[in-house]
C-alpha cells in the first residue's frame, strides 16, 4: 500500500478554496478587497500566507501592523493545527469558500500562541514527526536518518513538493514484514463540542489473536459514540498516508465523526494545546 501513489497525491493535494478578508475595525489607507486563495490541506496557515499578508499590508499604516494572526466566524485560528484539521473543526459544514478574517492588531494572548518565524513551525513539525515515530518504531527510523534528511522532509511540506517529501517520508511508513505493523498507531481523536480538544491513547493496529485492527475498531474502543453507520470503518490502521503519519478524526457531534482529515494530523506537542 505504500506504493499507492493515487492515494498519496489525492491527501497531499488537497485544496480549500477560501477567502481572506481584512478586519473590519483595522484602520486603512484605502479599502482592502478580499484576497483568495486555494489552501492545501497539510499544510499551516503561516506557510501558505505571505501573499495574504502582503496584499492587506498595501492598505495598512506601518505602525498600525504587528504580528498576523487569522480567525474564523470569531474564533482565532491556530497555526499550530494544520490547515485541514482547522476547515474540519470549524467550517467543515459552511458553504465554500472558507471565509478567514485576518487581522494585525489585538493578537489574541489567551488563545493562540506565538509564531514569530518559519523556525517556529518547522521545529513544531518536526517534534511531531518524531513523537510519531517513537510509537511507531521506537524512533530507530528517525534516528538513523541524516540531518539532511529530515531538512529534505521539511522543505517538500513548505514548498508542496510531493515527491522530495515522500522520498524521505516513505521511509517512516514502512515496516518489517514479519512484525506485521507499527507498534503504535499514532492518532488523535479531535472535539468541538466538549472542553477536551482531543482523544488519544496507545492502539496497537495487531488485537492479540493476530486480526489486524481497522479504523472501526479504533473508534469502538476509544470513542463508541462517535461511530456513524455512513463512515467508512475497513480501512486497516496499520497504513496511514499522511504526511508526519498521524491519524485524525474530527468528531463534531456526541453520536458522529468527521471524514479523515485530510492535511494528516500531528500530535501537538506538550503545551501546545491553548
Amino acid at each position: 500500500m505504500t506504493d499507492d501513489k493515487d492515494v498519496l497525491r489525492d491527501v497531499w493535494f488537497g485544496r480549500i478554496p477560501t477567502c481572506f478578508t481584512l478586519y473590519q475595525d483595522e484602520i486603512t489607507e484605502r479599502e482592502a478587497e478580499p484576497y483568495y486563495l486555494l489552501l492545501p490541506r497539510v499544510s499551516y496557515l503561516t506557510l501558505v500566507t505571505d501573499k495574504v499578508k502582503k496584499h492587506f499590508q498595501k492598505v495598512m499604516r506601518q505602525e498600525d501592523i504587528s504580528e498576523i494572526w487569522f480567525e474564523h466566524e470569531g474564533t482565532p485560528l491556530k497555526w499550530h493545527y494544520p490547515i485541514g484539521l482547522l476547515f474540519d473543526l470549524l467550517a467543515s459544514s459552511s458553504a465554500l469558500p472558507w471565509n478567514i478574517t485576518v487581522h494585525f492588531k489585538s493578537f489574541p494572548e489567551k488563545d493562540l500562541l506565538h509564531c514569530p518565524s518559519k523556525d517556529v513551525i518547522e521545529a513544531h513539525f518536526m517534534s511531531c514527526v518524531k513523537e510519531a515515530d517513537a510509537l511507531k518504531h521506537k524512533s530507530q527510523v528517525i534516528n538513523e536518518m541524516q540531518k539532511k534528511d529530515h531538512k529534505q522532509l521539511w522543505m517538500g511540506l513548505h514548498n508542496d513538493r510531493f515527491d522530495q517529501f515522500w522520498a524521505i517520508n516513505r521511509k517512516l511508513m514502512e515496516y518489517p514484514a514479519e512484525e506485521n505493523g507499527f507498534r503504535y498507531i499514532p492518532f488523535r481523536i479531535y472535539q468541538t463540542t466538549t472542553e477536551r480538544p482531543f482523544i488519544q491513547k496507545l492502539f496497537r493496529p495487531v488485537a492479540t489473536d493476530g486480526q489486524l485492527h481497522t479504523l472501526g475498531d479504533l473508534l469502538k474502543e476509544v470513542c463508541p459514540s462517535a461511530v456513524a453507520p455512513e463512515v467508512p470503518m475497513s480501512e486497516i490502521c496499520g497504513w496511514l498516508p499522511r504526511p508526519s503519519g498521524f491519524l485524525s478524526r474530527v468528531r463534531p457531534a456526541p453520536a458522529t465523526v468527521g471524514d479523515l482529515e485530510g492535511a494528516g494530523s500531528r500530535l501537538i506537542p506538550p503545551g501546545a494545546e491553548k
